[in-house]
C-alpha cells in the first residue's frame, strides 16, 4: 500500500489572481463565519533602503500612511473605521511593510474602497511631514532605552559591512535626526514603491474569492504601475570573527549575542529549515544548555535562538542574558561548545523528530481565526508572493536528517562567520 503524503501545514485553500498592473491578491475563504481580514503587503522594508543616508524610510512611511488624502483625511478614516468595529494597524520589517485591518464581511467594500485611495492618492503637506518625522525620532530616543534596541543595533552595524541589512528597521540614528529635511525623498519614496507590482493583497475570512477579485478590480485596478528597482548591495563574505562590546551607562544584566552569517530564506534548500531546528534542539526551552544555564546553575534567565526569515542571507543568533557579569566568559564558552556539538555530533533522532513535530503542531495550532491565517499567510507572502511556500517549507522540515543539521552547522558554524556582541551596565553587575 503506497505511504500517504503528509497533510498540508496551511490547510485552507486559496485563489490567487494577477492583475494587468502588476497587483496580486490572494483570497483564502475560512470557516470562520462573519468576519474579513484583510493584509496589505507591500514588498518594500529597510532592505530597500540603499541611498546613503536615507535610513527609516519604510518605517516613516507605516506612520506617513496614515496622514489621509483628499477624500478620506484621517479624521473621516478613523470614523469609517470606528463604525465598522474594525481593528486597524501596521508594522515596517526588513523586507515588507504591512497594513491590516479586521473588520465584519459586510464593510469589505468600504475597507477596499478606503485603503486603495490611500495607497493611490496619499497626500501630505512638508509641515506635516516633519512632524511625522519628529515622531519617529521620538520613537527612537524611547526605544534606546532599551539594552536590546542597543544590541541589535550594534550586532547588524558589526556583522554586515555593505547590505542594507546593516541598519535596522528604524534606521541610523543620524539619518532619523535628518529626516525633517528629506520632505522631497519621501515623496520619490512613495512614488517608487508605493505601487501594484510591489504589493500583494491577502483577504481571509467569510468570503467569495470571485466577489472579492471583482472589488478590488474595482477600486485597485486602475492603479498604475512603478518602473524602479533597487539595487541592493551584497554583502562581501565575511574573513574573520568580529567583536564589539556595549558600556551600558546605567545598571542591568549583562548580554551575550552569538551570531553567524545564515542563508536567505528558501523553500526548495534545506539549510534554512536546518537552522531553525538547531534553534530549538540547541537552544529552546527543552534543549541541555537551557536545563544546565537557566535551570541547574542559574547563571542566565533568558537563552534564546533565533533565525528569521529574510530575502537575503541574515544571521543566526543566540541571546543569553546573564545573572553576573563574572559568569559572561562561562556562559560564551558553553553556548560556543554547544555550537561545536552540532558540528561534531548527531542529533539523536527522536528529538529531532519532537521537534519538527513540535513546530508543526504550532503553527497548525495558531491557525484559529480568520485574522491569524491572515496574518501567517502575509508574513510567507512577503518573501515569495504565495501562500504555497508554507507547505513547500514545512515540507522540507519533513526530510531533515541527524546527518543533515551536522553538515549545514559545519557550513554555517564557522569562526569566520561569527560576530559577538557583549554588554554590561552599571558598577553592581
Amino acid at each position: 500500500m503506497a505511504a500517504t503524503e503528509p497533510a498540508k501545514v496551511f490547510p485552507y485553500p486559496y485563489v490567487i489572481h494577477d492583475f494587468a498592473n502588476g497587483l496580486r491578491l490572494v483570497t483564502i475563504p475560512t470557516d470562520y463565519p462573519n468576519i474579513v481580514s484583510l493584509y496589505i503587503v507591500v514588498q518594500a522594508g529597510s532592505r530597500n533602503e540603499v541611498e546613503p543616508g536615507k535610513s527609516g524610510f519604510a518605517h516613516l512611511f507605516e506612520h506617513m500612511m496614515f496622514r489621509g488624502t483628499k477624500r478620506f483625511p484621517p479624521e473621516k478614516y478613523e470614523a469609517v473605521l470606528q463604525r465598522a468595529g474594525a481593528a486597524s494597524n501596521a508594522y515596517t520589517s526588513d523586507d515588507q511593510t504591512v497594513y491590516h485591518t479586521t473588520f465584519s464581511k459586510e464593510d469589505l467594500e468600504t475597507i477596499l474602497d478606503m485603503e486603495a485611495d490611500r495607497f493611490q492618492n496619499l497626500e501630505y503637506s512638508e509641515a506635516v511631514f516633519r512632524t511625522e518625522a519628529l515622531a519617529v525620532l521620538g520613537e527612537y530616543n524611547k526605544n534606546a532605552a532599551s539594552p536590546v534596541m542597543k544590541l541589535h543595533e550594534a550586532l547588524r552595524e558589526t556583522a554586515f559591512t555593505r547590505h542594507t541589512y546593516r541598519h535596522t528597521t528604524m534606521g541610523f540614528l543620524q539619518d532619523i535626526q535628518n529626516m525633517p529635511n528629506e520632505y522631497a525623498y519621501s515623496l520619490e519614496f512613495y512614488r517608487r514603491y508605493y505601487r501594484p507590482e510591489y504589493t500583494t493583497i491577502v483577504v481571509a475570512g467569510d468570503v467569495n474569492p470571485e466577489e472579492v477579485r471583482k472589488l478590488v478590480g474595482k477600486y485597485w485596478g486602475t492603479w498604475q504601475r512603478g518602473h524602479y528597482r533597487p539595487e541592493i548591495p551584497p554583502e562581501p563574505p565575511q574573513t574573520e570573527p568580529r567583536e564589539r562590546h556595549i558600556d551600558w551607562p546605567t545598571p542591568t544584566l549583562p548580554w551575550i549575542w552569538i551570531a553567524y552569517k545564515g542563508p536567505a530564506y528558501s523553500d526548495e534548500q534545506l539549510d534554512l529549515v536546518c537552522l531553525d531546528l538547531i534553534a530549538f534542539l540547541g537552544f529552546g526551552e527543552t534543549s541541555p544548555l537551557y536545563k544546565k544555564l537557566v535551570i541547574d546553575e542559574q547563571k542566565v534567565d533568558i537563552l534564546e535562538a533565533e533565525n528569521p526569515d529574510r530575502i537575503d542571507p541574515y544571521l543566526f543568533t543566540i541571546m543569553a542574558r546573564v545573572k553576573r557579569r563574572e559568569d559572561l566568559d562561562a556562559v560564551r564558552a558553553d553556548i560556543l561548545r554547544t555550537i561545536e556539538e552540532f558540528k561534531t555530533q548527531l542529533v539523536p533522532s527522536d528529538r529531532l523528530e519532537a521537534v519538527k513535530k513540535h513546530l508543526r503542531y504550532r503553527l497548525v495550532l495558531s491557525l484559529d481565526n480568520s485574522e491569524r491565517v491572515a496574518a501567517i499567510a502575509a508574513h510567507y507572502v512577503s518573501l515569495t508572493r504565495t501562500p504555497e511556500t508554507i507547505n513547500r517549507l514545512y515540507a522540507l522540515y519533513d526530510r531533515v536528517t541527524p546527518e543533515d543539521l551536522q553538515r549545514i552547522a559545519q557550513k554555517y558554524f564557522v569562526d569566520t562567520g561569527r560576530t559577538i556582541v557583549t554588554l554590561t551596565g552599571g558598577s553592581t553587575q
